[in-house]
């Protein structure tokens, strides 16, 4: 009985350790903004809005917020629709050497990372002309989009493409009309996952984006710092609570609608 008691003991404080390490940072993040002085410990803040009025005093502060907001969005949407019109061509269309092909864009997308491949894709934007645009930020994404996709794609059931494909429906009106609305998580998990990646992006925005004006948040922030290099709290803090708003609203919204529980199929 004692030996029972405190495994249970032990077990609830490892879980409440654990919970301390996970949100004394998300405090901190809550609080800091509306400190006078904060600093890189959690307290209790000298409550002021200083900070709010110093950060809109940056020219280029929400302006970033902005930029990410359209690079983000921008990158979701157009990987997802190229995604689907790629996947579902290689779901349903019998192409020689289609899963070695799928594999290894996969398998080279994963191996040859982004900084490995800076100097060829730096010297690609620069002859397309991408350099300093907000379409340059998707590069990357599509590989595994696709490949992912696919999966979705292929547990779709064809007897109701079959169909209408006999009423005379183009194979762009059955990916409208029938295979996208039963693939809808699967494109919700795309989206999410590329949102995701170019909102915390930091490398490619950095060096193809040379404009201040069209730098997205990520590239801001790390001009918050002194000559120095010292941060400034007051200003990173404040920054970072309003930069992770639209995540914490995505989150949200997509928990709201699909509960995270992302899963290909038709139910039977």
């Amino acid at each position: 009985m004692i030996r029972h008691t405190l495994g249970r003991l032990a077990a609830t404080v490892f879980i409440a350790v654990i919970l301390a390490f996970f949100t004394l940072p998300m405090l901190w993040l809550a609080a800091a903004p509306f400190d006078d002085t904060p600093t890189i410990t959690t307290s209790v803040p000298e409550f002021t809005l200083r900070n709010f009025a110093a950060l809109l005093d940056n020219p280029y502060a929400l302006g970033s917020i902005r930029n990410s907001l359209i690079q983000a969005g921008g990158a979701a949407a157009l990987v997802v629709v190229l995604a689907a019109l790629a996947a579902y061509a290689l779901s349903r269309v019998r192409v020689p050497g289609r899963d070695a092909l799928l594999y290894l864009l996969l398998l080279l997308s994963s191996v040859v990372t982004g900084t490995a491949a800076m100097v060829p894709i730096f010297e690609l934007a620069t002859r397309l002309g991408l350099i300093d645009t907000h379409l340059v930020v998707s590069s990357g994404l599509l590989p595994a989009a696709i490949f992912i996709l696919k999966d979705f794609m292929d547990e779709t059931p064809t007897s109701y493409e079959e169909s209408a494909r006999v009423f005379g429906a183009s194979p762009l009106q059955i990916l409208r009309h029938i295979v996208i609305p039963l693939v809808r998580p699967g494109l919700a998990t795309i989206a999410v996952w590329a949102l995701a990646s170019v909102w915390g992006g930091f490398l490619f925005q950095f060096i193809l984006l040379r404009d201040p004006e069209k730098a997205p948040g990520s590239v801001i922030l790390y001009t918050l710092y002194t000559e120095g290099g010292a941060p400034k709290l007051d200003l990173i803090s404040t920054f970072s609570l309003l930069y992770s708003l639209p995540v914490v609203a995505m989150y949200l919204l997509v928990s709201q609608r699909y509960g995270f529980r992302f899963h290909g199929g038709i139910k039977a």
